[in-house]
């Protein structure tokens, strides 16, 4: 099964591929998508939603999940971030997904195993879990955090019904 993470940003949204077989993972492909800040907040969300769309045309995974949004101190930022994330919503059902979604304590507790987990800790045990990816920043090993996030309830979710 072919699982995409997603780390929801307006100027970063990371993606991360993996292949899950049981408790094996497996790197695929990572990235981020990048949006102009010069652009009108429109055009960035088309970016956004054109890019992501080829990504899953391309690596046409067999689920999604994506990080929940938070609330930043800055009212604005807030506000982005849940437009972006309502585009990456979008694309994700396009493409006939049911979408896992994950707050970032559960990912970084799933992955690390402390909901307190910085983003450092978090990069080192993606980078454990999956030998041999090269991954191209810390949004890209959150959206991969969350794919495996994603593979590990979907395990566990098999293992609850077989049981």
């Amino acid at each position: 099964m072919i699982l995409l993470g997603l780390d929801p940003g307006l100027g970063t949204t990371g993606w991360g591929l993996i292949a899950a077989d049981g408790n094996r993972l497996s790197h695929i492909a990572n990235g981020q998508i990048r949006t102009d800040a010069g652009e009108p907040l429109p055009r960035r969300l088309v970016a956004l939603h054109d890019a992501l769309t080829d990504i899953i045309a391309t690596h046409r995974p067999d689920g999604a999940a994506v990080e929940e949004v938070f609330v930043n101190a800055n009212p604005q930022s807030t506000l982005k971030l849940g437009q972006a994330r309502g585009v990456i919503l979008l694309c994700v059902a396009q493409a006939g997904f049911v979408v896992g979604e994950y707050a970032a304590r559960l990912v970084k507790k799933a992955v690390v195993g402390t909901g307190a987990a910085d983003k450092a800790q978090v990069h080192a045990m993606v980078g454990r879990l999956l030998p041999g990816a090269r991954i191209a920043g810390a949004d890209a090993a959150d959206a991969l955090a969350v794919a495996i996030t994603h593979a590990h309830h979907l395990a566990s979710a098999r293992a609850m019904r077989l049981g």
